[in-house]
């Protein structure tokens, strides 16, 4: 039997889809008939219309208030719409996956009054929101373009779009959205969705930027939070913890219910050394709401901290929540995959993964994931083709980045794998209490690279003297004027150390996915996962040599640059004071925004 506790558990990505902060997507007016009530139910109204988070108290009003009139009007199809889209918005905010299947409910209803194809715009928004929030991006995109088509200035759909996209891994058609989105709409909606592109495509200073001018701008207490929630998770990805913590506490201060920002300050504060601080953040967290990544996220502190049978409730707690969600309509595969990786079995890992990328969901959170399960699975070789995809987008992450230097190390690519541990603590030397320390224990085991570079740089021989191999000597086109004293270039792979903690095992090797634009084949009886798509051409933009960082070259770019038709934002301020919290001590003497 489900448990009130155990059904509040729909995991909004960590990996990167769906955003910090719900915007309610209701219809834009309530027919001839209703009359909202004073209050509440007009407060969520006004906010609705804006695209600002409205407060749980107002939002239960609102729902309240809707479930009241549609009982005595059902042909009020607006009303429904209305309703369906404060369930998935409650849903949302308190992941709580019984909340969709009353949206679904409604919704349809609305859609039996007045189907979509007679301008029903507002149903098909609320139900690709509700698809976006069950994980279904596929559908969400479906629906959203649908919608779109029939509003193409309905700025719900857009947003919804960008979503969708983001959680499909199209960064590109999500770029697109996020511009028409800004010609169409401004605010909490629109900030929050450029911060958390920015962010992903390694722009992590005018990311920081615009969180820091949404909590400057923002209306109310909720977004304030939500704002300042944004920008302590990019001060965290940038590996100052302290910071951080001020951060995240700002956004409680603003509003308490923010449980995401009691989990960030609790990774803050496991990073600090503080873990009995942490470990009760994150239970005031799970407490409010449970998701499944927090229990991971818990789980893992005890496992660090030496206390393994609490470690293992929080990883059974966590296989309740993804299940207990599983039957509201929540995929929740994702996060459950990250558990068998690391703390189950690595082949079913890898068997939901598979799952996921072929039905579409190929972001770099998903990429980055089958990367790791197919490594811990003992087959690193099938990993490679995962780990462009999961760099593409430019995001600089340090459990990306780690993962990465495993996998080569595996594959005894010691200076690669060198250069992307060290990347992982450059950029957060404390980005797990787990994975950190076996980050600097997998350095050490490496040790310094050789002096002088490979022993096979020149192809010297035995005796000193330059000379081409027999395959380097039949590749050669033969030539008149050849120059036989012109060394090739070597592997530059270096002699390795012990195996250390690497796994080794190279069984079977990944295919080759269908090129863009051509059908894709149903996938064979395999163990093999389906691959990404063909790798870009070298040099192109996303893409990086294998062992180099991912980062982009030189000064980081503003958002005036990226986006040079918009106006710059006043009061955005420079890129290097975004990670002060604006009405805090460290805030400038001049309030951003106006």
């Amino acid at each position: 039997m489900k448990t009130e506790t155990l059904k509040k558990a729909a995991v909004s990505t960590l990996v990167g889809a769906t955003l910090v902060t719900g915007v309610v997507l209701l219809a834009p007016g309530w027919g001839d008939n209703p009359r909202p009530s004073p209050g509440a139910v007009s407060r969520a109204r006004a906010a609705a219309g804006t695209g600002v988070p409205a407060s749980l108290p107002d939002l239960s009003a609102l729902i309240a208030d809707r479930e009241r009139w549609v009982s005595d009007h059902p042909r009020d199809d607006e009303s429904w719409a209305v309703l369906g889209a404060a369930y998935v918005e409650r849903g949302s905010r308190l992941a709580d996956s019984e909340q969709y299947p009353k949206a679904e409910h409604a919704l349809k209803r609305s859609l039996d009054v007045l189907p979509a194809k007679e301008g029903n715009t507002d149903a098909l928004i609320g139900l690709a929101a509700l698809a976006a929030a069950r994980h279904d991006f596929a559908t969400a995109r479906t629906l959203g373009a649908s919608a779109v088509r029939q509003k193409p200035r309905r700025w719900r759909a857009h947003a919804v779009l960008i979503d969708a996209y983001s959680g499909l891994g199209d960064h590109k058609a999500a770029g697109r959205s996020l511009d028409t989105l800004r010609k169409l709409s401004s605010g909490p909606q629109v900030l929050e969705r450029e911060t958390q592109i920015y962010w992903e495509r390694g722009r992590r200073e005018d990311a920081a930027a615009l969180a820091y001018d949404a909590a400057a701008k923002a209306a109310t207490p909720v977004a304030r939070a939500a704002a300042l929630h944004q920008l302590g998770e990019l001060v965290w990805e940038r590996g100052e913890p302290a910071e951080a913590v001020r951060t995240f506490s700002a956004a409680l201060d603003a509003s308490p219910e923010s449980h995401r920002s009691w989990a960030g300050r609790a990774r803050a504060l496991a990073a600090l050394g503080r873990t009995d601080e942490a470990v009760r953040d994150y239970q005031e967290a799970l407490s409010q709401v449970p998701l499944p990544e927090y229990a991971l996220e818990l789980g893992e502190l005890f496992e660090s901290m030496g206390l393994d049978g609490d470690a293992t409730t929080q990883y059974e707690r966590l296989r309740e929540l993804v299940e207990d969600a599983a039957d509201d309509g929540v995929d929740n595969d994702l996060v459950l995959a990250r558990l068998e990786a690391d703390h189950g079995d690595p082949q079913e890992a890898v068997r939901m993964l598979q799952a996921e990328w072929r039905s579409g969901h190929r972001s770099m959170y998903v990429a980055d994931a089958m990367a790791w399960a197919l490594y811990k699975a003992d087959r690193p070789k099938e990993a490679l083709p995962f780990l462009k995809p999961a760099a593409a987008p430019g995001m600089r992450s340090a459990l990306f980045a780690y993962h990465r230097g495993q996998i080569e190390r595996a594959l005894e690519d010691y200076g690669p794998a060198r250069r992307h541990l060290e990347e992982a603590l450059r950029i957060n030397p404390d980005f797990s209490p787990l994975f950190a320390p076996r980050a600097r224990e997998a350095l050490e085991a490496l040790g310094e690279p050789p002096a002088g570079g490979p022993d096979d740089m020149f192809g010297d021989d035995a005796d000193g003297e330059f000379t081409l191999d027999k395959k380097d000597q039949e590749s050669r086109e033969p030539s008149g004027e050849e120059a036989a004293g012109r060394p090739q270039e070597g592997s530059g792979r270096e002699p390795g150390p012990g195996s250390g903690e690497a796994t080794g095992g190279q069984a079977g090797t990944a295919g080759v996915s269908p090129q863009p634009g051509t059908p894709e084949p149903a996938p064979a009886q395999s163990s093999s996962p389906v691959p990404p798509s063909a790798a870009a051409a070298p040099g192109s933009p996303g893409t990086s040599a294998p062992g180099t960082s991912t980062a982009p070259p030189g000064p980081a770019r503003t958002a005036a640059q990226i986006h040079p038709e918009q106006p710059a934002r006043s009061g955005a301020g420079p890129a290097g004071a975004a990670g002060s919290v604006p009405g805090s001590a460290a805030s400038p003497a001049a309030p951003v925004g106006n």
